[in-house]
């Protein structure tokens, strides 16, 4: 069984400062609470979906302030869900739906490529109308108080970092443009429904979202929770590049949280990742998740080799600022992989792994700024 090779995730539990933090994933675990997504199922709205864009949107924030007085009604039992009737039109279908008409001219990450993927044009991230999936299991690599978790891998990605460690699904999966796929199966909405369904079988504690980037499929990953029912946390296991209207859609599904945190300044993110004004995006949405989603949040820092004091340091002096209660994966797993293996004269300055004193550096910056990583790194 999983806890004979993992039982700091059976003795993580015995933490009160976890159990506090993550209060709402532990009380679905207990049956005490009502995952997001299920909620969600059962606010009505009134509002024509031929409606433009701008009025859906209208209807998305009316939805989303009463959703926060149902959710609290529910939590308090005020109103038992199983005695709420399942509306003709829900906030979670008006969520399918914009995120349906955002598809159109896609902008689901901040690259607002634009391109008509509704179409099967193909965006930025390389995929077209469909998703991918790469593998579905109960991973029980991931960190302690998530395993064993569901992970459902999707292929594709909004970044193009030159160190990645799953490039095989993240960029170099196949040209579907010229329909060869070289990683990964098709699938429907209804088809993910399934493997969710399959993974809450066999016993994981969450659905994790993953790739690659979840992102470029949040269409289908709305359209494959409105066909599943269970009692499971819903995770968002991304590099948190999506757009503010992305996050809106997020925000009352996701029950826990699970953003990357690579870089701190914007020139470096550039020349790994390829992308734009990566700390101001990362951080706004983050802070979102944090203060109007669920607030449970545990942010993954993969310690670059040197760049301890350009990095590290100022994003556990962000996360002790702004997000005092969540906790922070210390990673070291940082290896060269990808472009940096292929083309080690390119990327000299990180094609190595982080040393010793790097490592004793970042865990010290975290201690001096009472952050909570052991449990979790």
């Amino acid at each position: 069984m999983w806890f004979l090779h993992r039982p700091d995730a059976a003795n993580v539990w015995k933490n009160d400062a976890v159990c506090n933090r993550y209060s709402r994933y532990k009380g679905i675990l207990d049956g005490t609470k009502i995952p997001r997504y299920l909620i969600a199922k059962k606010l009505v709205v009134n509002i024509s979906f031929e409606e433009p864009l701008e009025k859906l949107w209208l209807a998305h924030e009316q939805a989303s302030k009463e959703f926060i007085e149902l959710l609290r009604k529910i939590d308090s039992e005020e109103i038992l869900l199983n005695e709420l009737s399942s509306p003709e039109k829900s906030f979670l279908d008006l969520k399918e739906k914009i995120a349906c008409k955002i598809l159109e001219s896609c902008h689901f990450c901040e690259r607002r490529c634009g391109v008509n993927r509704a179409q099967g044009k193909i965006g930025f991230c390389r995929l077209g109308k469909d998703s991918y999936i790469s593998s579905a299991f109960a991973h029980t690599g991931e960190e302690s108080v998530l395993v064993p978790s569901g992970t459902i891998f999707f292929t594709g990605c909004t970044f193009t970092c030159v160190f990645c460690q799953n490039s095989d699904i993240s960029q170099e999966w196949g040209d579907v443009i010229d329909n060869k796929v070289s990683e990964g199966v098709k699938v429907t909405s209804k088809q993910v429904a399934l493997m969710a369904e399959k993974l809450w079988k066999d016993g994981v504690r969450n659905i994790n979202f993953v790739g690659g980037d979840p992102t470029p499929n949040l269409h289908t990953i709305i359209s494959a929770l409105k066909q599943f029912e269970r009692n499971i946390t819903i995770l968002w296991n991304s590099n948190m590049y999506q757009s503010l209207e992305a996050t809106k859609l997020l925000l009352e599904l996701m029950d826990f949280w699970l953003p990357d945190f690579k870089f701190w300044e914007n020139d470096f993110a550039k020349q790994m990742s390829g992308v734009n004004n990566y700390r101001e995006i990362i951080t706004r949405n983050i802070k979102l998740a944090y203060a109007e989603g669920s607030g449970e949040i545990l942010i993954r820092h993969l310690i670059m080799p040197g760049r301890v004091e350009q990095d590290t340091f100022p994003i556990l002096d962000w996360c002790a600022k702004d997000i005092p209660k969540a906790m922070i994966n210390l990673m070291d797993q940082y290896r060269p992989e990808y472009l940096v293996r292929r083309t080690p004269n390119i990327y000299r300055s990180i094609n190595q792994r982080i040393s010793t004193i790097e490592w004793q550096k970042a865990t010290e910056k975290a201690d001096a700024l009472d952050l909570l990583w052991k449990p979790v790194s």
